[in-house]
């Protein structure tokens, strides 16, 4: 209902957005850009193949001023005039294909970006829980046979608490997620990440090893927090910024006031779309692995900021 009620909020939207999108930043995130099937992602994230990538890059260049780190912050401080509103890419993950499938194409365009990544997979040391359940789901669905012990709906409730039950799960089903990250090599490895620094991205922390954070005690929120920002800091990426892995709803103002206290930060980064967040230093950014084009995307969630603004309830209020 939610979702259909959107849908048709974004219908009387007008193509020029311009002027309706109602902040005069843009944040899209995205995780991955592939024309290949990537078993570790295709069922829990519906990432771009590359035609469509550069078709949400070029909707948002007709509208938006593509702006770098430094751009932007300057741009919130006053120092940075610009013709249009701006708009910062950012991308979370650290996947291969950041490397591999987006850089190049960011470079032919002239567009910056930022990658959140967690120190924990760098070097595919090891597989986030998600993308594991992936992987267990490709295998229950692709093997051609059942097994009444495990059922996907089931593997889809397996949270990071208790993750190691994938292990067990993928043991059973001889699924090797070791074999898998020496073959695939899912994730960017330390060379790649400098090379994407020297070449003028951002590399930045994204939490140590991807929890889910409203699951979290605040010393485990700030533990997980502080050791991702740590490593980015003795490596000499981009110190200033945290983007929250999956979510940051239920993340409390002690948290942020203890963060930005000890740690030298600008800003931080949310995923809740269209909104306002009340500890001013929070930024929210749209996700656009939705399964929509960024026009659809951006208009659908215009009409739903301008719903929420009329319940008064476009601002996200942290206790």
């Amino acid at each position: 209902m939610k979702q259909k009620l959107i849908n048709f909020l974004a219908t009387f939207e007008k193509e020029n957005i311009e002027k309706s999108f109602p902040l005069n930043y843009c944040l899209p995130v995205y995780h991955c850009v592939s024309d290949e099937n990537l078993p570790h992602l295709s069922h829990i994230i519906k990432y771009k193949n590359v035609r469509q990538f550069e078709n949400d890059l070029d909707y948002f260049s007709r509208y938006f001023q593509f702006v770098n780190w430094d751009e932007f912050k300057d741009f919130f401080k006053g120092n940075f005039k610009v013709k249009k509103k701006i708009a910062l890419l950012t991308f979370d993950d650290g996947f291969r294909e950041f490397y591999d499938v987006v850089a190049p194409i960011l470079e032919r365009k002239g567009i910056y970006a930022i990658n959140f990544i967690n120190p924990a997979f760098i070097n595919n040391k090891d597989l986030m829980f998600r993308s594991k359940e992936s992987l267990i789901i490709d295998k229950i669905r692709n093997s051609g046979t059942t097994n009444n012990n495990i059922k996907i709906e089931e593997v889809s409730k397996i949270n990071y608490r208790n993750k190691s039950q994938l292990d067990q799960i993928a043991e059973e089903l001889e699924i090797d997620f070791s074999l898998y990250l020496k073959k695939q090599k899912p994730y960017l490895d330390f060379d790649q990440l400098k090379n994407l620094t020297a070449r003028g991205f951002g590399i930045s922390a994204h939490s140590w090893d991807h929890p889910l954070y409203w699951e979290l005690a605040l010393e485990e929120q700030l533990e997980n927090t502080i050791k991702s920002l740590n490593y980015i800091k003795e490596n000499n990426f981009l110190a200033d910024s945290f983007a929250f892995p999956f979510t940051d709803f239920g993340v409390k103002n002690d948290f942020f006031e203890s963060l930005f206290k000890n740690e030298p930060l600008s800003y931080s980064f949310g995923c809740a779309g269209i909104k306002v967040d009340s500890f001013s230093k929070n930024l929210q950014r749209i996700p656009m692995e939705t399964g929509g084009s960024a026009s659809q995307t951006l208009r659908s969630e215009i009409g739903y900021f301008k719903l929420k603004k009329l319940l008064n309830k476009n601002t996200i209020i942290r206790k």
